[in-house]
């Protein structure tokens, strides 16, 4: 009830662990706390916070626009409605070394779990688009050590991005990889790799765990777990599906509204009311607001 009685203490110390085991993590993005609290009823390993759906949430292009502040309020708000890890999208730590290490603050006292920064120079740009360009070695390297040199809880997770693939080829991406894990990295994510097999050699070439990012319309195929878990991948994330998909069905149903004058032929395919309930945990309030309403204090003790 209002929030998770789990501590985000306890979820890094849970995700440290799950990252030492031998299941291969599934990460959904949500893009609201109700569909992390969705995530989480549906068994998944974690919640995962995409920078492209804060940005689409405000109307706004994934091209670096949003802020620290909006960015950890919003995933703040995500992550206390969850027993589940949330993995964060911090783009490029929003400015260099300094700033990467007040945000790395900022996002551990929202009770992030782990955080993602990239190598992409500012103003970034969506990882599966082209156009982008990534910053050198030393700029690279210098805000991951920022990061890792700033967490105040050791199982803060450190995940370093990497984007220059789709720029400087595949031996590239490996070679900034190994010099990201050098700088502290907890995990790697090498985005827009194109191949099962790049991601198998990563994985073999790498002493941390691999992420993979299953985005739709990207430059990666939509692998499935048995194959990404066979390359060796930890973890994967599905960053704006759920987005997608809600985003789809409004379209349908507002298509239906306008040229049906009425949602009916759509109720079938809406969350029910009762599923609602059950998912904000609609009985537990009711018994708090009960036991407050009839609590009473005994006046006639002596004691």
């Amino acid at each position: 009830m209002l929030h998770t009685s789990i501590t985000a203490e306890a979820k890094r110390q849970a995700f440290a662990t799950a990252l030492r085991g031998p299941a291969t993590l599934q990460f959904p993005g949500a893009f609201n706390p109700l569909s992390a609290k969705l995530i989480e009823q549906m068994g998944f390993d974690g919640v995962y916070i995409s920078g492209a759906v804060l940005s689409a949430e405000l109307a706004l292009p994934d091209i670096g626009l949003t802020t620290l502040s909006e960015v950890s309020q919003r995933a703040g708000q995500i992550s206390r409605v969850t027993a589940l890890p949330t993995i964060l999208d911090a783009d490029t730590g929003f400015g260099e070394p300094m700033n990467v290490a007040r945000s790395v603050h900022m996002l551990e006292d929202a009770g992030v779990t782990a955080v993602h920064i990239e190598d992409q120079v500012n103003p970034k740009r969506c990882g599966h688009l082209d156009g982008k360009s990534v910053a050198d070695r030393n700029t690279a390297v210098a805000r991951i050590r920022a990061a890792v040199e700033a967490r105040r809880d050791p199982n803060f997770a450190i995940i370093a991005r990497t984007d220059i693939r789709a720029i400087e080829g595949f031996d590239a991406a490996v070679d900034r990889a190994r010099e990201l894990v050098a700088a502290g990295a907890d995990v790697v994510f090498p985005e827009a790799l194109e191949t099962i097999e790049e991601f198998a050699s990563m994985a073999s070439q790498l002493t941390v765990p691999v992420l993979a990012n299953m985005t739709e319309f990207g430059k990666s195929e939509l692998f499935s777990l048995d194959a990404l878990t066979a390359a060796g991948v930890k973890i994967i994330i599905y960053p704006v599906s759920l987005l997608r998909l809600a985003m789809g069905a409004s379209m349908r149903g507002l298509t239906a509204l306008a040229a049906e004058g009425s949602l009916a032929s759509q109720v079938e395919h809406m969350q029910t009311r009762a599923e609602l309930y059950e998912l904000l945990d609609y009985q537990s309030y009711t018994a708090f607001d009960s036991d407050v309403f009839t609590f009473s204090t005994d006046h006639t003790s002596t004691d």
